[in-house]
């Protein structure tokens, strides 16, 4: 029996507080499970690493869609660390290519180059394109290639001929892309250096030119001082001895054209690779002029040295002493005779203000006439076709002076005037410039 005055509470009071109470805990759950699930898909949406479950464990449907994110997160996990292994490996690929290579955008715009197209169209950090990128695209063959690859969506070829820094003959591939590549490229330009092949192609073709022109007064005169000494002189001592001179300074014009026809075939096959190395010019003087002393000697010429303390770099060390030579026995040679050949080395600056070597061979001789001087480094180009002969000369020493110089990026200049003399001036790269 109750006491008297209490209210008895109602049974389905009770059972609604009851079921309220488990609704708010279970309510309570579910959230926190959400919540915990929620924290794995944003991990997975986002790419990073997703959290494993902590604590109490989930609820078993809440469990399964853990577990589900958690394997679509780790499989799209491992995807892109395939994609990015692949990528790495596409960019290792690319860049190992020893032809050079650009990737353009679908605004034409380059994206990255190779180290061989680094090499050929000058520096830039890894994998960026080059500066003079840009200015390659420009080249009208080479831009008419690249509207048939974007218009239709084919390969095209085109056949470029550079003119700067020094002559080049390239073959390019353009070849669109589809789908694009990873980085947005629409377009790789594959550029292929034709200039060596070519060049010995010309080479050929120059040497049996020049070779058969030039030898061809030497030979007859040798073949005609045979049959002389097989005839009228066969028994005449003094005729044979000035004969056998005479053929025997033919045979060593003979000798020296051709050593200098190779040896300028072989400068213009490498023309267009710049040389590496570091060059001591004040020395390399030093050494060349006194090689010089026997020729001096007969030409009874005295040579002045100015020397000052520079390098050269990138250099040959081989051609440079070749461009020194010829010069000192072109000023020789043609200068007067007991006249006066004054060598100088000293640091300068070109106009663009890159640092660098100034070498100078001046004579006075008799001096060129202004209307010679713009073709003077051609091959076999005489001022005095007859003065040039006896003095030994094959025509071919100003030719090998330009093409190693044009190989070294550097400059030549002459400066002549008749009755005063002849100077020429050669700037190379220093040693700062690099």
């Amino acid at each position: 029996m109750m006491a008297t005055g209490a209210v008895a509470p109602r049974p389905g009071f009770v059972a609604l507080g009851v079921t309220l109470a488990s609704g708010a805990v279970v309510a309570r759950l579910w959230l926190g499970h959400l919540g915990r699930l929620a924290l794995q898909i944003r991990a997975a949406a986002s790419g990073g690493a997703v959290p494993s479950p902590t604590g109490r464990p989930l609820m078993p449907s809440v469990q399964q869609v853990a577990d589900d994110v958690t394997r679509l997160a780790r499989s799209l996990e491992e995807r892109g660390t395939l994609v990015e292994r692949l990528r790495r490996a596409d960019a290792a690929i690319i860049e190992a290519l020893p032809d050079p290579l650009l990737v353009l955008s679908a605004e034409r715009v380059p994206l990255r180059a190779n180290r061989a197209a680094r090499e050929m169209l000058g520096p830039a950090p890894a994998a960026a394109a080059p500066a003079d990128a840009a200015a390659l695209l420009r080249h009208p063959a080479l831009a008419e290639a690249l509207d048939h690859a974007y218009a239709a969506g084919t390969p095209a070829l085109a056949d470029l001929a550079l003119a700067v820094p020094v002559a080049r003959d390239i073959a390019a591939q353009v070849i669109p892309m589809d789908p694009p590549l990873a980085d947005g490229g629409r377009v790789i330009v594959l550029l292929s250096d034709r200039t060596r092949e070519r060049a010995v192609e010309r080479m050929r073709a120059d040497f049996v030119a020049n070779a058969s022109h030039e030898l061809r007064t030497p030979l007859a005169s040798l073949i005609g001082f045979i049959e002389t000494l097989r005839g009228p002189a066969a028994d005449d001592p003094a005729a044979q001895q000035r004969f056998l001179e005479i053929m025997a300074e033919q045979s060593d014009r003979m000798r020296r054209l051709i050593d200098d026809l190779l040896g300028l075939s072989r400068i213009e096959l490498t023309e267009h690779q710049a040389p590496s190395g570091r060059v001591d010019v004040a020395a390399l003087a030093r050494a060349e002029a006194d090689a010089m002393a026997p020729i001096l000697a007969t030409r009874k010429a005295r040579l002045e040295l100015e020397v000052a303390p520079a390098a050269a770099e990138p250099a040959d060390a081989d051609q440079l002493a070749q461009v020194i030579r010829n010069l000192l026995e072109n000023a020789v040679r043609h200068g007067r005779d007991s006249g006066h050949v004054r060598l100088s080395v000293a640091p300068a600056t070109a106009p663009d203000g890159r640092a660098g070597v100034n070498l100078a061979v001046a004579d006075d001789g008799p001096g060129i006439p202004r209307e010679h001087i713009p073709r003077l480094t051609e091959r076999f180009y005489r001022v005095d076709r007859g003065r040039s002969r006896r003095a030994g000369g094959t025509g071919l020493g100003l030719a090998i002076v330009k093409h190693i110089v044009n190989r070294h990026r550097g400059t030549l200049t002459i400066e002549s005037e008749e009755g005063v003399g002849t100077t020429f001036r050669v700037w190379l790269p220093g040693a700062e410039a690099r």
